[in-house]
């Protein structure tokens, strides 16, 4: 009998990462649904807002055939996301504020104009809306996860992961699962071998920095054990901040929505409520939580 999808424990890179940082910010970001609206709810803060309209526009390019990915330029496409995200929408209060950050992301985009390198390469582009397969049947969890772009190497019928970072964080831990993840993801939903993994610093002139192949057996048994640890916690309802009450940078954020403190600024495309927090330095570091997954 096929296993039951809607039953399962789905996990991400996000959401272990959540996970790992802070339970009760896992629960607050995955789980809980405002008891008014039904919706989950997310904080937009301006980093946010950058990487979320810079990675729509270059993952929108994908879809296209190589000769038409740049007859339109991307500053074109970048001004009608960043309408999206304009104003207190994206986390933006100060007029100043919100043009250095878009003044950023068009600079970011210009470069990747004047030198796509591989996007302007054959690319594939899984069939899945969510890439997702299942990490194990036995225990019912299922691994998922959005790649930013797979570059098609001809050559030996391969692909190239490469994940976009608009933040000014220069790299992931030694300890994340996020190129073990995106390896695992990619091996079990497309039949070509993944021959490359870099990141792509958009706002760094070293740009695209490969990285060393993850074993896929060690990727596997290692998200699998975080997985568990997910899996065992909602079973139990078991969300605590290893800060306890006191909270931490990751959760409080959440607990000043939940008290009122935040500012209802629209709903999101997943359809998540999407707030805002005042902007007096509190909890929130812009830069730590640029990343988009």
């Amino acid at each position: 009998m096929a296993k039951d999808k809607y039953t399962a424990t789905w996990v991400s890179y996000s959401s272990l990462k959540d996970f790992g940082t802070c339970p009760r910010a896992y629960y607050l970001k995955n789980i809980y649904k405002d008891p008014k609206t039904k919706h989950k709810i997310q904080i937009m803060t301006p980093a946010l807002a950058l990487g979320q309209a810079v990675h729509a526009v270059l993952e929108s390019l994908s879809v296209l055939p190589v000769e038409q990915r740049f007859v339109q330029p991307l500053l074109v496409r970048f001004n009608e996301e960043w309408r999206k995200v304009a104003g207190v929408r994206g986390g933006f209060r100060d007029k100043e504020v919100e043009r250095r950050y878009k003044s950023r992301g068009e600079k970011m985009l210009l470069a990747v104009q004047e030198n796509p390198g591989p996007l302007a390469e054959k690319a594939v582009k899984i069939k899945q809306d969510l890439p997702n397969f299942w990490l194990s049947e036995d225990d019912d969890i299922i691994l998922c996860g959005k790649i930013d772009w797979l570059q098609y190497i001809e050559e030996d019928d391969s692909v190239h992961i490469i994940d976009f970072k608009t933040g000014k964080k220069r790299a992931e831990t030694e300890d994340s699962l996020q190129l073990p993840i995106y390896g695992l993801l990619v091996h079990n939903t497309q039949h070509r071998k993944v021959s490359g993994m870099s990141y792509w610093f958009l706002e760094d002139e070293e740009g695209l920095v490969s990285q060393d192949l993850p074993d896929l057996d060690e990727s596997h048994e290692k998200v699998l054990q975080e997985a568990k640890k997910v899996k065992a916690a909602r079973q139990v309802g078991y969300f605590e901040c290893p800060n306890g009450e006191a909270g931490c940078s990751a959760c409080r954020p959440f607990e000043r929505v939940l008290r009122g403190e935040g500012e209802y600024v629209g709903e999101g495309s997943y359809g998540a409520d999407i707030y805002v927090l005042p902007d007096d330095g509190e909890d929130f570091n812009i830069e730590d939580n640029s990343e988009i997954l």
